[in-house]
């Protein structure tokens, strides 16, 4: 337990308890199910961004990459890289449409919603396969989450990691429960300018004790001079193979596949307003993740005792520890927090309305009234949530691991299916299902075997790509209803730029 836990521990109530009134005040606001997953597509461009990068980045931002950096030197810089990269792209080229293409093809709620509604699949097969991979790839995300406040808990306040990881659980939980998407799309707010600054604070102190920029770099030249170089990997000592730079660029592809940053496309209160949101965003991401990365290196240098293996990833709550006192360090660590809640959060939305929308109305009861689906949907954050905590019970757990498997998941699965099926009028239901098998049994089994230690993202994006493509022109070509919709989204676009 960190010396000034007292004062951090108030820090802590005082955050959390802001959070948790946040999702009471919206319970009694959430009176539909669109509400409850997309607020009525009600998001202004502020808090549009920032909730779409602060679910983004999750615990992984403060945790996982710090950690990777301060064991691989600058090589975590190409990771740092894709992201940055994706972001642009993924709000540049995919946003402003899918608003624009979710609410014309029946006013989608969700992101199988919309393949069924795109594809015209009468049988809901695409949606239900859709829901099951969500289910898959969101425990292991949000086990990721939990992992990254277990730790958190555990290294600041001296608790039993189980017990930890409870803690932190049982609050996200709370304010998903009854809030539903307009609270944690205001948490996110909040919690993505905390978690903003407290990356900038850290590093700049950590740099003016050691001196100024240039001690700095010969402080952490002094430990090891490979930490400075990004073709290096100073964990190992070799060079970085290109396979090891392709698998760290590849991260950009998972962008277009992620269903909690997609919904937040979605939501945006209009499309005209996603350019500015986009440069909000971009400003956010670059900056945050460079800090991360600077944070990590720094550590090296700055800190007296090496952490090793999994404890790597403490490295900017220790760091925070030493260059801030009292309360004030507990609302700079109350910056993970923010970062583990506001991406568990928008996981544990997402899996809820998978389970309500598309497999509990779809297969169970068509009839279901909006309060019977709401409830379903609470219950389902609750299901979701239990599983995903016997998932992280190990604490061994590498955070940045388990969101990189995750991440891999959605981007192969759903990445290539919303380019084809917003880009492409010729994508049929049969090449889009083939396209969410194919990627997402790629990812699963690609992992398992390790092949040629390439990120499974690569082979699996390539991999469904072309199998939308091959089905799609062996099957007959799309609906006139449906192509009617594409061509209407089309010049909508074109006049919303015009």
């Amino acid at each position: 337990m960190f010396s000034n836990g007292t004062a951090i521990l108030a820090a802590f109530i005082v955050y959390l308890g802001a959070m948790v009134v946040i999702g009471f005040l919206y319970y009694n606001k959430t009176n539909t199910v669109s509400d409850y997953i997309l607020g009525n597509r009600g998001l202004n461009r502020y808090v549009a961004a920032l909730s779409a990068e602060a679910s983004d980045m999750s615990g992984w931002l403060l945790i996982g990459l710090p950690g990777l950096a301060y064991l691989s030197g600058m090589s975590a810089v190409w990771v740092a890289l894709g992201l940055i990269v994706g972001t642009f792209l993924n709000w540049k080229f995919v946003a402003k449409r899918l608003r624009i293409y979710t609410q014309r093809a029946n006013d989608s709620l969700t992101l199988p919603d919309f393949f069924k509604n795109r594809f015209n699949d009468q049988s809901g097969l695409i949606s239900a396969i859709a829901a099951v991979f969500i289910l898959i790839f969101f425990l292991i995300y949000t086990s990721a989450q939990f992992v990254a406040g277990g730790k958190l808990f555990n290294t600041v306040f001296g608790l039993d990691y189980t017990t930890a990881l409870l803690v932190g659980s049982l609050i996200v939980v709370a304010y998903t429960f009854t809030g539903g998407f307009k609270a944690v799309c205001l948490t996110d707010f909040i919690q993505g300018t905390l978690m903003f600054f407290a990356l900038l604070m850290v590093p700049i102190m950590a740099i003016l004790l050691l001196g100024g920029p240039g001690a700095t770099v010969a402080s952490i030249e002094q430990v090891d001079p490979a930490l400075l170089n990004p073709f290096m990997d100073a964990e190992t000592g070799l060079p970085l193979t290109a396979i090891a730079i392709i698998s760290s660029l590849a991260w950009a592809l998972g962008y277009f596949g992620q269903p909690h940053i997609l919904v937040r496309f979605m939501a945006i209160r209009k499309p005209e307003e996603i350019r500015e949101a986009r440069s909000v965003a971009m400003v956010w991401v670059t900056i945050s993740l460079l800090a991360a990365v600077a944070i990590g290196l720094i550590g090296r240098a700055f800190l007296d005792q090496p952490l090793l293996g999994p404890d790597a990833e403490t490295v900017f709550m220790v760091m925070t520890s030493e260059v801030f006192i009292s309360f004030l360090a507990g609302i700079v660590l109350c910056g993970i927090l923010a970062a583990i809640m506001s991406t568990a959060s928008s996981q544990l939305l997402v899996s809820a309305s998978a389970v309500s929308q598309d497999l509990y109305k779809s297969f169970f009861r068509h009839e279901a009234g909006e309060k019977e689906l709401i409830w379903v949907s609470r219950f389902s954050v609750l299901f979701v949530a239990v599983l995903a905590i016997l998932l992280g019970l190990d604490p061994e757990s590498s955070v940045f691991k388990i969101v990189s498997y995750a991440w891999a998941g959605f981007g192969a699965t759903f990445g290539p299916v919303i380019l084809m099926g917003l880009f492409w009028k010729r994508a049929t239901r049969q090449g889009a299902l083939a396209g969410i098998v194919v990627g997402g049994l790629t990812v699963l089994i690609w992992k398992w075997f390790g092949f040629f230690g390439l990120y499974e993202i690569v082979p699996g994006f390539i991999f469904s790509m072309l199998a939308i493509y091959v089905v799609s022109k062996m099957t007959p070509e799309p609906e006139p209803e449906i192509v009617a919709v594409f061509e209407e989204t089309e010049k909508e676009l074109q006049k919303s730029e015009s």
